[in-house]
């Protein structure tokens, strides 16, 4: 599923000729394009849909609105890394590989990712 996530800007630049802003949504930092509300600030909260502010938001719907996404476990589900939440459904909750990336070799040995390269 994916969400509208009112999030709080907390930092404004520009990249690459188009406004962008650093939001936080209840603890989740993401980058967020600025074209649809060019006249946003730091400290106001906006409604964001796949990495588009679309609509500015009060600050009270705003952190009613994370607090209910984060009872209902929403904001795991948006902003989760989708390793971890697959291997949470699949009974395992632990990625195989840690922290180094592997995958099968010719002889079907786990090779890492140096390896390949």
């Amino acid at each position: 599923m994916c969400l509208a996530v009112p999030g709080r800007v907390i930092e404004i630049g520009e990249r690459d000729g188009t406004r962008m802003a650093t939001v936080d949504f209840g603890g989740v930092v993401k980058e967020v394009c600025l074209e649809y509300l060019p006249d946003l600030r730091v400290g106001e909260y906006a409604i964001v849909h796949v990495g588009f502010a679309l609509q500015r938001l009060d600050e009270a719907s705003a952190l009613q609105t994370l607090e209910l996404f984060a009872e209902l476990g929403m904001l795991q589900e948006e902003f989760g890394d989708p390793w971890e939440q697959a291997a949470a459904e699949a009974g395992d909750g632990v990625w195989p590989f840690g922290e180094e990336t592997a995958s099968a070799g010719p002889a079907g040995a786990a090779v890492r990712e140096e390896e390949l390269r």
